[in-house]
């Protein structure tokens, strides 16, 4: 089952990551400095997530293909890791959308 993560980063920030079925990172956040912060992130993760229009497929400076998942006012609340191709960055945004509503939580804070 996909599972929220809830952890302090090195900066002592809150973020989360949705980890797919496989343990896979397939969403993480920017920093937050209140844990209210990142809760909020990722209901809004749940709300956003089916909407294939809150999807920004975008490519790095390397040609990496890549995906940021955006709230309503087109704040990025979500950002993937790099893939090898466009085809894997759909399959990961596809992956987003089936597990992000029904994920669990788990708070390492």
């Amino acid at each position: 089952m996909a599972t929220f993560e809830i952890f302090r980063d090195k900066s002592d920030e809150f973020r989360f990551r949705l980890k797919a079925g496989n343990g896979q990172i397939i969403l993480a956040s920017e920093g937050y400095k209140a844990k209210a912060g990142a809760e909020n992130g990722i209901a809004s993760v749940k709300t956003n997530a089916p909407d294939d229009a809150r999807y920004g497929r975008k490519e790095s400076k390397g040609g990496e293909p890549y995906f940021v998942l955006k709230a309503k006012n087109g704040e990025v609340i979500g950002m993937s890791e790099m893939y090898s191709s466009k085809t894997a960055m759909e399959s990961g945004i596809d992956s987003v959308k089936t597990n992000a509503p029904i994920a669990g939580l788990v708070d390492q804070t």
